[in-house]
Parts: structure tokens; sequence; C-alpha cells
């Protein structure tokens, strides 16, 4: 009888090595195997069949990570090399404007530098969205958010009178302090207004509550439920924003993450409510 519980005790504290181990080596990139202090034939089995799991799922993460670092260098040289032959398209359409053109080969240049302009919007979008993926830099300090929102409302403010938007914005009086960083924050803001700019039916209401909520809510009857869901996907675009990349908000949510906030939209009642939070 007492032969058997030291068996049991044995055999518990091997399942318990187990556990902890896995639960370690899955959460941490080390190459170490587990390991057991007792001689039980079985639960070392156990153990050298799930090291060779953990050998193999190391291969396959190692794989990811190489292709996916591999992918990004190539979209960034990519869209590197494409930004230098753009620019000299631009500056022989823009040389072409200048002369005596016929009403329809005026309307075909202009058609021309039309694409020409959303291909380079989307190169440097693309340029700057791989080169954010692959980088890991942000400096965050201490920051009052209701200075950045006033600035990004500022600097976007004649666009968006020239879409007949009058922002409307609610700021708490007193300082809703968050550690972020003020680059990457007017980026995230920037892009969030520039979706306004495409969405909005005439109207943007922006609010910033104390427990570091921030919210864009706008008419926007182009827009459902469906096409909500993914705007935060990459490249995707929906007809109503006409001239976009598609990346936008997928910048957005990747810096917003990465300053430990969230970002999120809803759509109800034909009214599109962008939602950034920056927890205490």
């Amino acid at each position: 009888m007492f032969s058997l519980w030291v068996k049991t005790r044995l055999l518990r504290r091997a399942f318990d090595e187990i556990a902890e181990g896995l639960e370690e080596r899955l959460d941490e990139d080390t190459n170490t195997l587990l390991s057991l202090s007792t001689r039980d034939p079985h639960a070392r089995r156990l153990a050298s069949a799930l090291n060779r799991q953990l050998r193999l799922l190391r291969a396959q993460r190692r794989r990811y990570q190489n292709g996916d670092r591999e992918l990004k260098e190539a979209v960034t040289g990519l869209s590197h090399d494409l930004r230098t032959p753009l620019t000299a398209i631009r500056g022989y359409l823009d040389l072409l404007g200048r002369e005596e053109l016929s009403p329809a080969a005026r309307r075909y240049l202009e058609l021309i530098a039309g694409r020409a302009e959303a291909m380079t919007r989307l190169t440097e979008e693309l340029f700057r969205y791989s080169v954010l993926q692959s980088s890991e830099g942000l400096s965050p300090e201490p920051t009052d958010l209701r200075a950045p929102v006033e600035e990004a409302v500022a600097g976007l403010y004649a666009a968006l009178t020239g879409r007949g938007i009058e922002p409307v914005i609610t700021l708490p009086e007193t300082p809703v302090v968050r550690p972020v960083d003020r680059a990457a924050l007017a980026r995230v803001l920037g892009n969030i207004l520039g979706n306004a700019l495409r969405y909005s039916a005439g109207d943007l209401e922006i609010v910033l509550s104390e427990a570091g909520e921030l919210r864009f809510i706008n008419t926007a009857p182009g827009l459902d439920e469906v096409t909500v869901g993914r705007l935060f996907d990459r490249f995707f675009t929906v007809e109503a924003a006409r001239g976009s990349t598609g990346l936008g908000l997928a910048i957005a949510r990747t810096l917003t993450e990465r300053m430990g906030g969230a970002i999120g939209a809803a759509y109800d009642g034909g009214r599109l409510t962008i939602r950034v939070v920056f927890p205490a």
C-alpha cells in the first residue's frame, strides 16, 4: 500500500513537471526540452513524445519567422524601388500637362495622372506599413491625450470643412494622461480622421472620456455592418472610399496595440463609431 502511494506521488510530480515545463516552453522562445526527475518509463515516454512535437513546433516557428521577415523585407524593397519611377512618371505627366493638348488628350492625361497619384499613395502607405511591421521602437512618454486630439483636428480642419464636415469635439476638463508615443498617436488620429473624410456624410463627433476612451462618430451611409467589420483589414477598401489604399486603419490598429491600447469599430443606425482606448 505504501509503495502504491509513493508511486502515485511520483507520477503526480512527473505530470506537474510536464505541465509546467510545457507551458514555459510554449510561452518562451527557448531551445530547452522537457526534463523529468522521475525514472518512471511511462512518464518519460510521454515527455519524449512531447519533446518531439516541441522540436517540430520550433522548426515551423523558425520557418514562419524567416518567411515573414523575408516577405517584409521584399515588400519594403519593392515599395522603395517603385517610388523612383513613379516620381519620374508624375514629373513627365506634369510637363506634358503644360503642352497644348486636345480636349480628349487632356482628359486622358488627367485620368493617367489620377491613376499615378493613387499608385503613389499606395506605394507610400505600403512602404510605411512594411517599415512599421519590421520595426520595434516606440518611445512612450506621459501625454495628456487632449492635446494630440486638438492638434490632429487642427491639422485636418481645412480638409474636413472643405468636405462640409464641422467637427464637434468634447474633451474632459481634467488631463487624461497616458504613456503613448506622440508621433505614433498623431499617425493613429490622422488615419482615423482620414477615414472620416472618406466615409462621413457631413458630420463628425469626437469624444474623449476621463477613462482614456476616444470615440469618433459620424454618419456613414456607404457602409454596413459587414464592411465595418473589415475596416481594419489590410488593403480592404469599399466603393465609397475612392482613393483609399486600405492601409490607414490597419496601421492605426498596429500602432494602437503597440502602445498598449485597443481599437475597434461599430455600426448602428447608419452611424459609424471608431473607438480607441488607452487604459490607465
